[in-house]
């Protein structure tokens, strides 16, 4: 009983990278041809135009949203940022047509875990775009982001922003 009063407490990290969750081109926020992720109305981050359809997780966390269409998918980091993924742009009117969602709300994840695999050329077909922002929606609670500059990236290996938390 008291090891758990007195016992050496967990350290929470407060500064964490955030890694691909695509392969594909990096591109700033405002560069997403949609005034919602552009103009940062949810949040700021960077975004994605994927060369494949395999969505991996930026950090580890816990899935706290799956979108019921499947095409976003929200993480709360052990930093406490709160990210979300949204693969493509008026992918919501697809419902979930193409999309293979391998999480579900609540569940742990580890930086690189598959979440969503999508098939980007239905994407592309009934969707406006494959841009996919990645997005920190609680600024409020993040002391700074910092991101990369890379132009190319590959899921699950480089480092796109640095997040650390109040």
């Amino acid at each position: 009983m008291f090891k758990k009063i007195f016992g050496k407490r967990e350290e929470v990290l407060k500064s964490i990278q955030l890694i691909a969750p695509v392969s594909g081109k990096m591109l700033t926020i405002e560069e997403v041809p949609d005034p919602v992720f552009s103009q940062k109305m949810m949040g700021d981050g960077v975004a994605f135009e994927p060369q494949e359809g395999k969505i991996v997780a930026p950090a580890d966390g816990e899935i706290i949203q799956v979108f019921p269409t499947k095409h976003a998918i929200g993480i709360k980091a052990v930093n406490g940022a709160e990210i979300l993924i949204h693969i493509g742009l008026e992918t919501v009117g697809m419902k979930g047509e193409g999309f293979t969602v391998h999480v579900s709300e609540g569940k742990k994840v580890k930086q690189g875990d598959v979440l969503v695999t999508v098939d980007l050329n239905l994407v592309k077909e009934k969707a406006s775009s494959i841009i996919t922002p990645m997005i920190i929606t609680n600024l409020n609670d993040m002391q700074s982001i910092e991101k990369s500059s890379l132009s190319s990236v590959i899921a699950g290996e480089q480092a796109v922003m640095t997040i650390e938390a109040k």
